[in-house]
């Protein structure tokens, strides 16, 4: 096992046909992307066995999600190229999320086979039945109604110690707020295409709502970071005998 840059957990040693598996793929798309340079190369372990981990799992899921929205293998070169060195699984994570805001909300109907294979990992009953709890996912004939763009997300709560309800007390909280947000930008850039024609208007949209998204990410993830260090350090912090 080795562990993260961020020092927040110890990180998976996967072997290739793992990696493959956690990211619904193949491991000659795996081999693939590798030799193009799109994923870095694993670390190499005992008996010369090459070892993967998150970023990798965080990369393969961005490149994922270009391909999803209708980018180029050369496209996606070019967009992978562009990002900063070193970038952890967090930051590819965040990248993700800004891309994923590209495209319109929808649902898609999937099969109980391919509802795991979008979501990169094994899913036991109980697995599911929390992602139906988080309204992630519903049922639907033999198969199930899904948001590609939380399905994702919903996976990754799976191993975080949350219940349910504070799962989706969160995001109801997430979902008033941004809805704020959303309202007040409106309004800010209404004022500043008013005199502008419907095709100007258009265009702004499209540049602006992922640099929008980023950057609200990137003041989420520092204001939430400041509160987490200011609870730690206050009276909320957990002491060495968990009292």
């Amino acid at each position: 096992m080795t562990t993260d840059t961020d020092g927040d957990s110890t990180d998976p040693a996967l072997t290739i046909d793992e990696l493959a598996a956690r990211a619904g793929t193949t491991v000659r798309t795996v081999r693939f992307y590798g030799t193009k340079g799109l994923l870095p190369p694993p670390v190499i372990g005992p008996r010369r066995v090459g070892h993967y981990g998150r970023d990798h799992l965080a990369r393969l899921a961005l490149i994922e999600e270009l391909q999803h929205q209708g980018m180029t293998l050369a496209g996606i070169e070019r967009y992978l190229r562009q990002l900063p060195p070193g970038l952890s699984h967090h930051d590819l994570a965040i990248h993700r999320a800004v891309v994923a805001s590209w495209a319109p909300d929808t649902e898609e109907t999937v099969t109980a086979g391919e509802l795991r294979r979008r979501a990169g990992r094994p899913l036991d009953a109980e697995d599911v039945e929390r992602l139906v709890a988080m309204d992630v996912v519903r049922p639907d004939g033999d198969g199930y109604r899904i948001d590609p763009g939380l399905l994702r997300l919903a996976v990754q709560l799976l191993d975080v110690p949350l219940s349910e309800k504070a799962i989706l007390a969160a995001r109801s909280v997430l979902t008033e707020h941004a809805r704020a947000a959303a309202r007040e930008l409106s309004q800010l850039f209404r004022a500043e295409v008013a005199e502008r024609t419907e095709a100007d208007v258009k265009s702004l949209s499209a540049h602006m709502q992922p640099l929008v998204v980023q950057a609200l990410l990137t003041a989420f993830q520092r204001s939430l970071s400041a509160e987490v260090h200011q609870w730690l350090d206050g009276s909320g912090a957990v002491s060495a005998d968990g009292s």
